[in-house]
């Protein structure tokens, strides 16, 4: 697994999760966490595709 498909599957395990629990705060920091993977998931590629 390389970087890219770790941190999206962090972003997509988080999304999940915040999706079944009824903790605002919990739901709020998970979703923080998945936008943080997927902006390092677009540095990452952009640096790629350069």
């Amino acid at each position: 697994m390389n970087t890219i498909q770790y941190l999206e599957d962090q972003a997509a395990r988080a999304e999940r999760l915040a999706k079944r629990i009824t903790d605002t705060p919990t739901i709020e920091k998970l979703l923080t966490f998945a936008v943080d993977r997927r902006r390092e998931i677009e540095v990452i590629a952009g640096k790629r595709r350069a």
